[in-house]
């Protein structure tokens, strides 16, 4: 798929670029932002379909403090290259990212995934992938959709992904501020105009387009589901009660399946509730990592 964002056009004023980098892992080439005290417990972020590190632009920066911060363009989305082997399944993109942190010699000791990221992240848990001693999913998608929806969602992802033509549709229907702004507002939350411009940037590119659509085509949350019983990690639950991405019932549905699961609604807030409120989202990782215990740094 061609048509990928250019780091020298498009990158020039990404937020916290000083911080970026470009590492060979798992056959491709990924955009990886790090941050805060390289002696300090190593905390992962992954962010949710169709977006990328500019998701976390004001978060990171709150975390660096106490953390040494990662984050990166999953496969296909921003300016990291898509997969190079195999599909971007839950496992597969699992396996994809622990290359990435093993070439990074990063042993996450929390990890913070929103949305589609949330499902990445308890994959790799569950799949011991990573050992973090705890988890946060903001507005996680943990649930696969139920009814109708749930029959129709992934064959027309996959449809869509494999078709080269519906990527540049999408983009070029989608790449206006009108049509952007209209987007995130449907998610039930609302950006500052920095914020609609970065993701603006991201669906006028069809390469992001086709990355997000192949993702959402080849996940299984059924799986996932039928896994959640068996996670032992501490999980919070984040939940922006005007989500209307993934139902905020989801999470309590989440919070029944697993033994050490809590919750904690951000009042007010919509799905992008990290990029509303950075600083109460901030409060609650921290909030989180101190009930678990003291976090061990990377080991030398």
């Amino acid at each position: 798929m061609g048509g990928r964002l250019d780091w020298a056009r498009d990158g020039a004023d990404w937020p916290n670029r000083e911080t970026s980098r470009f590492v060979r892992a798992a056959g491709a080439t990924w955009h990886v932002q790090r941050m805060g005290a390289p002696d300090a417990p190593t905390l992962l972020l992954a962010h949710g379909t169709a977006a990328s590190t500019h998701s976390w632009r004001d978060l990171m920066p709150l975390l660096a403090p106490d953390f040494d911060v990662i984050a990166c363009d999953l496969p296909g989305h921003g300016f990291s290259q898509p997969m190079a082997h195999g599909r971007p399944s839950l496992p597969g993109m699992g396996r994809a990212l622990a290359d990435l942190l093993a070439t990074l010699d990063a042993r996450p000791a929390l990890v913070v995934g929103h949305s589609a990221g949330a499902a990445l992240l308890v994959r790799m848990v569950l799949d011991r992938l990573i050992a973090p001693a705890g988890i946060v999913a903001i507005n996680g998608a943990l649930m696969p959709f139920d009814g109708v929806a749930g029959r129709i969602f992934s064959p027309l992802a996959k449809l869509m992904a494999l078709n080269p033509l519906v990527p540049r549709f999408v983009s070029a229907s989608a790449a206006d501020r009108t049509g952007v702004e209209r987007l995130i507002r449907n998610t039930g939350s609302t950006l500052d105009a920095r914020g609609v411009e970065l993701y603006r940037r991201l669906v006028a590119d069809p390469g992001h387009v086709h990355g997000a659509l192949a993702m959402m085509a080849h996940w299984d949350l059924d799986a996932l589901v039928a896994d959640l019983p068996g996670l032992a990690t501490p999980l919070l639950l984040v939940v922006g009660d005007r989500d209307k991405a993934v139902a905020p019932e989801d999470a309590r549905r989440v919070r029944r399946l697993v033994r050490h699961a809590t919750l904690a609604t951000m009042k007010g807030a919509g799905h992008l509730a990290h990029e509303e409120r950075p600083a109460e989202a901030a409060a609650l990782i921290r909030a989180h990592a101190g009930e678990i215990g003291p976090l061990d740094a990377p080991r030398t």
